[in-house]
């Protein structure tokens, strides 16, 4: 669609008009003699006189080049644009961290893939998160990968095929066989603090208790809530079994009801499954609709129409000109028989 930035610049196209009819044209004096036999002189010469028919047609084709070359400008001045088709663009309104545990427990083989064969916890962890990012769309996503020590493994991105191809790469005890969860919670409010995202979401999936953080995980969700960060836990260990494979669903608890969360244990691939779809409700993705029209400005070719016409109006101008002199000159010069018969 065409449109025009300034379009009260047309106003002016009158303006040459209006200046003609209020000022008046510059005339210069000179002297001259009036002489009624003009036309008698002309027969006797063997001229003929046109009655200034070339210099009407000279000038009103003057006046038709130069109200072109006027109005080409003023349309160019008006800055014409032609406006694409709107391209609709969603921003992100939500920051997504993901935080998977890694440590010894998590190879445990009392969990089934999506073929039903029993596998360990992470393949079952990493199969199921994978499902769940997909249908993500639109939000940005991280990734942090605690163990010993809690690491990120991807910053926020709407990459979300970056962050599932990292996700698949996980390996159990890649960062060593103790689980840091506090840690990972601190991470996590390291990289919130670089989001300028309101809404903030932090996802943590254990199997075990927190074995080697510097800040116990309750007092780091403590941090998380004054930062704005709502975190939701997700268990998929053995609340019965002992040592660092415990279960600490006291903690795990404490932790989402801090921030505004909630809390998940899975016993198998099903109940993990319902729990991933569950999250995808309770923080359903959210963007902002923007959209804006592509501009494509047109200025020049008014502009360079404009120019043309300028050159082709001088052109004309010259040319009518040297055919006036040469016209002149031939009805000046004597002709042969008037030479002979004054001889």
């Amino acid at each position: 669609m065409l449109n025009f930035a300034f379009p009260w610049l047309f106003l002016l196209a009158p303006l040459p008009w209006l200046i003609r009819l209020l000022l008046p044209a510059y005339r210069e004096p000179r002297p001259a003699v009036r002489a009624p036999f003009v036309g008698l002189l002309a027969s006797l010469s063997g001229q003929e006189s046109d009655g200034g028919k070339l210099l009407r047609r000279r000038l009103n084709m003057q006046w038709i080049m130069l109200t072109l070359v006027w109005l080409a400008l003023v349309a160019a001045l008006a800055r014409p644009v032609w406006m694409g088709d709107p391209i609709v663009k969603e921003l992100p309104m939500r920051d997504l961290l993901v935080a998977v545990d890694l440590s010894g427990s998590m190879e445990t083989e009392d969990f089934t893939d999506d073929t039903g064969t029993v596998t360990n916890r992470l393949t079952a962890a990493k199969q199921v998160i994978d499902n769940f990012l997909s249908r993500r769309q639109g939000d940005r996503v991280g990734l942090i990968f605690f163990g010993t020590a809690a690491f990120v493994q991807a910053p926020f991105t709407e990459d979300l095929e970056v962050v599932r191809s990292l996700m698949d790469e996980a390996q159990v005890r890649m960062l060593g066989p103790k689980t840091a969860l506090g840690d990972a919670i601190g991470v996590a409010i390291n990289l919130f603090e670089r989001s300028s995202v309101e809404e903030r979401v932090l996802i943590t999936l254990t199997d075990g208790n927190d074995t080697g953080s510097l800040v116990p995980p309750v007092r780091a969700a403590e941090i998380a809530r004054d930062n704005g960060v709502t975190i939701y836990t997700v268990a998929m260990g053995d609340p019965q079994a002992a040592g660092e494979q415990a279960l600490d669903e006291e903690a795990l608890e404490a932790v989402a009801a801090k921030t505004g969360g909630a809390y998940f244990r899975a016993n198998d691939r099903t109940e993990l499954e319902s729990i991933y779809a569950a999250l995808d409700q309770l923080a359903p993705k959210q963007v902002e609709t923007q959209s804006y029209r592509p501009e494509h400005e047109l200025y020049f070719w008014p502009a360079g129409f404009a120019l043309l016409l300028s050159l082709l109006f001088f052109t004309v101008t010259e040319f009518l000109a040297w055919f006036g002199r040469i016209r002149v000159s031939r009805q000046t010069a004597p002709s042969t028989e008037t030479v002979e018969a004054r001889s």
